[in-house]
């Protein structure tokens, strides 16, 4: 059932002040402060790529003291085991048994620093607790606590020693976040905060149960019929582009997204509608988030590695064929309806 507006505005309003919080800290970076609290309504996961030294591991750990909830950092090496990760079965000499101790995913905030230095076997073991939202140690299973998030950074320019990650994970993530080096005047101020005499804090302002209840308050969002089908026709596009007239973009494909693509584009439309205020998602929504929703989730061929053809370039030409839907939203105080047309740019 929907909600009253005052509720969407009140919750535009608390994001507001997280985000203030967190660029108390954060200089510039907008677009991945942005998808971190999308990420965290919609209840999905967030990879960060980007060189070193641009601030993702300080916008996550910032972002967890915002937020408020229990915050753990794993730092990810090649030699970690799955135990480093979820726990293990320690046998207790006096009491002649074996305990369970719960490793460090067990956290309302997981940062997965470096994840991609991490061997396959404590990957699999973060892939069931980021799919399933449980751990299994032994013969139990342990329920993580809620809300439960994994952001995970990712340096793409170093080899030695990283594993990469296997399609099956990274489509897990709901995001991946590209970004890159801050602007002049960004960069400036990075200098002046960092050599000050005192350095910016962010202060709390949610706690874990205040999340949860702006999370169900994104639940009710209401999406209508050609939001989806326009998320759906994206996804779609990717595993055959030559169904919105792009024949030629089929060599450079070799896998197109999973059902994930279009689900996650609509999750976390409507997480992007209360962090604008509405209580409906709009087409512009779905478009906004295009990009890092579907360039993890297809495999590139050959070709176009050869040819340096990057998923950017390919939802560039996808999002130019698919136009944008009329939507008709339904007006809350009345029987008259309103026609929306999101703009074209």
């Amino acid at each position: 059932m929907p909600l009253a507006t005052d509720v969407y505005v009140q919750a535009a309003s608390t994001l507001r002040r997280v985000l203030f919080e967190i660029k108390k800290v954060i200089v510039g970076q907008d677009l991945m402060l942005e998808r971190i609290l999308v990420a965290l309504l919609a209840r999905g996961h967030i990879l960060i790529e980007g060189v070193p030294g641009l601030a993702k591991t300080l916008a996550v750990k910032t972002t967890a003291q915002v937020v408020g909830g229990e915050f753990k950092r794993i730092q990810f090496t090649p030699d970690l085991v799955p135990a480093d990760l979820v726990g293990t079965r320690i046998y207790n000499q006096q009491r002649g048994t074996f305990e369970v101790e719960l490793g460090p995913i067990f956290a309302n905030l997981v940062l997965a620093d470096e994840i991609n230095r991490a061997p396959a076997k404590v990957q699999s073991a973060l892939l069931e607790a980021m799919q399933e939202r449980q751990v299994t140690i032994g013969k139990q299973t342990f329920r993580l606590p809620e809300p439960f998030l994994v952001l995970a950074t990712q340096n793409p320019i170093e080899s030695e020693g990283t594993y990469p990650l296997p399609e099956a994970q990274v489509d897990r993530f709901m995001f991946k976040v590209v970004i890159t080096y801050p602007s002049v005047h960004e960069e400036i101020e990075v200098v002046e905060r960092g050599t000050g005499e005192t350095r910016p804090v962010a202060e709390q302002v949610l706690t874990a149960e205040q999340l949860l209840e702006l999370q169900r308050v994104a639940d009710t969002v209401y999406v209508a019929p050609r939001v989806m089908e326009y998320a759906v026709q994206l996804a779609v596009a990717t595993r055959d582009p030559a169904s919105v007239g792009l024949p030629e973009l089929k060599r450079y494909i070799q896998f197109g997204a999973s059902p994930r693509a279009p689900l996650n584009l609509i999750l976390g439309a409507k997480a992007l509608a209360v962090l604008r205020g509405r209580e409906y998602a709009l087409p512009e929504d779905v478009r906004d988030l295009a990009y890092e929703v579907l360039r993890h989730r297809f495999v590139l061929s050959y070709e176009a590695l050869a040819e340096d053809v990057q998923p950017d370039h390919i939802i560039d030409r996808i999002l130019e064929r698919v136009p944008l839907p009329r939507v008709h939203i339904g007006d809350p105080h009345g029987d008259a309806r309103a026609d929306l047309e999101a703009p074209r740019v």
